[in-house]
């Protein structure tokens, strides 16, 4: 499963044209928590122009729009880095 919500998330992120995005799944690293039943943990880096002049707050809440059903569904927890290029 993991691997599917992973592309899954590469194509919802789509949206935000990133020059790089890289995920990772750590779920393993979380067995026995509660929440890892109702979802994966996963670390997202992601570099897009579309950041550019944006808060932390504000690429976040990009990321979880583009992401949208993923976050109540597969994804339990999502660690973001997201930065502008030239800024990595």
């Amino acid at each position: 499963m993991s691997a599917e919500t992973i592309e899954l998330l590469r194509q919802r992120l789509a949206v935000l044209q990133p020059s790089s995005i890289t995920i990772v799944d750590e779920s393993h690293r979380h067995a026995g928590h509660a929440g890892a039943r109702e979802g994966g943990h996963y670390q997202l880096q992601i570099v897009a122009q579309a950041f550019a002049g944006k808060s932390t707050m504000a690429r976040h809440r990009m990321i979880y729009d583009a992401a949208g059903d993923l976050m109540r569904s597969r994804i339990h927890a999502l660690s973001i880095r997201a930065e502008v290029p030239g800024n990595v």
